[in-house]
């Protein structure tokens, strides 16, 4: 029996001004040696536990993490730093449904417990002493996505198999899929042990042994699509040479490919109704994957953005102008001007024809960085349906966030959709609502990667605390192409969060969409430096492939607009 048992109850606050608190309460007695610490997570409104995420500080600024207080419970300690920097160290752990506990000697910590996107942070302070204590933490859910029939997941995820079901859950992430094969070299086929960086433990699928294709159920509404390769391609042999990552997933077969060339991977993946997803805009070979592998997803929020300081800031390619990204410092950019840059690439591909569908990955497991904390939202109607979702990710019915929550349809009809219209043209009714942690800053709608509406939104908090938006516009469609509503969130810290939709298309008769020349001019001079770079270094066939991405390019030049 513990000494003393405090249930506390916490005010939850919007963090709009104060960059960290949505509730603080201080426990505090008076003896002076230390003792155990329990606590539980509850949902505020049901009263029943949840998994979450729980980060634990002593007052000299160390971590510490807390471990499961159930036999039947589960907690998955995080640490990781990727680059030397300071604040680059995410260290937490996940924990079931179920109490967790920790030893604490005498002395002030700190508490902050996270869970997804769907719920307000909260942060309290503990001062232990010679006494154990125990603490209920209600959480406030802000927005249930799942009754608006959108369900959430991310495509680049490192983490081992047996942490996923505690982990996922911990995150209210519904889809995962788990890098299972990966390579790095061009004359080694994807494996299941491909990196030391990949954490090491023991696997309930047992050791070096596939999960299989079929999926794995964490529970109805969460599930593990297990057979997934990256090829991330560092090396030619044994020459040091980069190429980039792109990644299958839900493939049938196991791949043994070599790579590069990619067509015929690309070919065989998507008879197996898996789908590409491309990992970094900057890769070297990106551009030259879109038209030749035709791939499906663009990575809008990739494993470049972290929830602690952003550290991949520099590019080794110059950015055109016109992009207009946001830069530190000469050739350093901020973590928003990454952001843009990734945009501008996908943008430019859009308006080439190429209809990539948004995703969102964070290579959690190898990055400093939570699993889901860029995620793809995919809209499957009433119920959750594995195969509406892979569906629907696939089509565009989508947003991509790292923080707000954006459900935006025109017409009606959620992002992915088609609108066509006569040679007159016509005009879309567009409803925009935002819920978020904090208030949004501006809401964009974007046409043929064009914004043609700004608008600063006027806020309203609701009872949970949570900050909403609701606007209703109306669009000119005088062309065809694409439309798109971006949101942008200022946190009191000075970053930015945002959430991005999925495109809906819109065609006019006899009006085609065509690109900026400004867009083909910058791939047609990635494509050049491309093929400078590898002449010497791959084999024929591989070469072909970059000239054959830039006769693409070449042949929508002449289709161009100014």
């Amino acid at each position: 029996m513990f000494a003393s048992r405090l249930n506390v109850s916490c005010r939850f606050y919007v963090e709009r001004i104060l960059a960290a608190l949505c509730c603080c309460l201080a426990v505090s007695v008076t003896q002076a040696t230390g003792a155990e610490f329990r606590g539980v997570v509850l949902d505020a409104d049901s009263e029943m536990p949840v998994a979450a995420r729980i980060y634990v500080r002593d007052s000299d600024g160390d971590w510490l993490f807390v471990e499961t207080a159930a036999s039947d419970g589960s907690a998955f300690p995080y640490s990781e730093q990727w680059v030397p920097m300071p604040d680059s160290t995410e260290k937490h752990t996940t924990v079931s449904a179920h109490p967790f506990r920790i030893e604490l000697p005498a002395g002030t910590y700190t508490i902050r417990i996270e869970r997804g996107k769907e719920y307000l942070p909260l942060s309290c302070a503990i001062t232990m002493t010679d006494q154990p204590q125990h603490v209920d933490f209600r959480l406030q859910r802000f927005v249930n996505a799942a009754e608006r029939g959108w369900y959430s997941g991310e495509t680049h995820v490192h983490r081992r198999l047996q942490e996923l079901p505690n982990v996922m859950m911990a995150e209210d992430l519904n889809v995962a899929f788990p890098v299972a094969f990966w390579t790095v070299r061009s004359d080694r086929p994807p494996d299941l042990e491909p990196s030391p960086l990949r954490r090491q433990g023991p696997s309930p699928f047992g050791a070096r042994q596939d999960a299989g294709r079929n999926p794995v159920f964490v529970d109805r509404q969460h599930v593990i699509f297990p057979r997934n390769t990256e090829y991330e391609i560092f090396s030619i042999g044994d020459h040091r040479h980069v190429l980039g990552a792109v990644f299958i997933l839900n493939h049938q077969s196991v791949f043994r490919q070599l790579v590069p060339p990619v067509r015929n991977l690309a070919e065989q993946a998507h008879r197996e109704g898996a789908l590409l997803d491309l990992d970094k805009h900057s890769w070297p070979w990106s551009m030259m994957l879109v038209p030749v592998a035709n791939v499906d997803l663009f990575e809008l929020s990739n494993n470049s953005v972290w929830r602690t300081n952003f550290g991949f800031n520099r590019v080794s390619d110059s950015i055109p102008d016109w992009m207009k990204v946001e830069y530190e410092s000469p050739g350093v950019l901020t973590e928003w001007g990454w952001l843009q840059y990734g945009f501008e690439c996908w943008y430019a591909l859009l308006n080439c024809g190429f209809r990539l569908s948004p995703s969102a990955g964070t290579a959690s497991g190898v990055h400093p960085v939570p699993l889901g904390y860029s995620r793809v939202y995919v809209q499957t109607g009433s119920s959750f349906d594995y195969e509406k979702w892979l569906t629907g990710l696939k089509a565009g019915h989508s947003f991509v966030t790292n923080g707000p929550m954006l459900f935006a349809t025109i017409n009606k009809e959620h992002p992915g959709t088609a609108h066509p219209f006569s040679e007159d043209g016509g005009e879309l009714p567009i409803h925009v609502e935002v819920v978020s942690q904090f208030s949004a800053s501006l809401v964009e709608i974007l046409q043929n990667g064009r914004v043609v509406a700004s608008i600063v939104p006027q806020s309203t908090v609701d009872a949970t605390g949570a900050s909403r938006t609701v606007i209703d516009e109306s669009i000119a469609v005088r062309t065809s192409g694409w439309i798109a509503v971006r949101v942008i969130e200022n946190q009191p810290d000075g970053r930015k969060r945002f959430a991005h939709s999925a495109p809906w298309y819109v065609s006019v008769q006899n009006r085609p969409m065509r690109p900026r020349r400004e867009q083909v001019e910058y791939f047609l001079q990635l494509m050049d430096t491309e093929i400078i770079r590898n002449k010497d270094i791959l084999p024929a066939e591989s070469l072909a492939e970059i000239e054959q991405a830039r006769d693409v390019y070449q042949s929508l030049l002449d289709e161009s607009e100014p």
